[in-house]
């Protein structure tokens, strides 16, 4: 399974993230790259395999900024997405309340809307949580490969 995971942030910690994800792909039958969501338009989900997208929320809930010319690009170069099928890491801070990892689901809500499927739950990596991002993480995707190696045989017809 080739994975490729797409790293929008603000402090790196998106990107420290999809790292230890990318170094645990092996563990679960896929090989991974990190790309950085700078200079990216939407011709990135013509990527073969899967793609996970980890990303921050700066502001009111807006997607960061190494990730705007990406999530603009949605909107200005539509077109269905329906081969896609994606995971999705949120990182945020839940004192924020309604703008809670509105990073995420901003992109979230937009590729659903071109018709690219998210596979599995939601990662939600909360900055006031005492759990180890990490760890959060890891488990999250020990789940996630699974559901996606089935994802990919459906999309496939097997």
């Amino acid at each position: 399974m080739q994975l490729t995971l797409l790293v929008g942030s603000v402090h790196g910690n998106a990107r420290q993230i999809a790292q230890t994800l990318a170094f645990a792909a092996p563990e679960h039958g896929a090989s991974a790259h990190v790309l950085d969501m700078q200079d990216l338009s939407i011709a990135v989900f013509d990527t073969p395999g899967l793609l996970v997208l980890c990303c921050s929320t700066t502001g009111s809930g807006d997607v960061p900024g190494n990730a705007q010319g990406l999530y603009q690009s949605l909107d200005a170069d539509a077109r269905f997405l329906g081969h896609v099928r994606f995971g999705l890491v949120a990182l945020g801070d839940s004192s924020y309340g309604d703008t809670f990892y509105g990073g995420a689901k901003a992109f979230q809500n937009r590729l659903q809307d071109l018709g690219a499927q998210l596979v599995g739950e939601v990662c939600v990596l909360d900055a006031l949580a005492a759990d180890d991002p990490d760890t959060v993480a890891l488990a999250w995707f020990a789940t996630w490969a699974q559901q996606a190696r089935g994802a990919t045989k459906i999309a496939n017809g097997v």
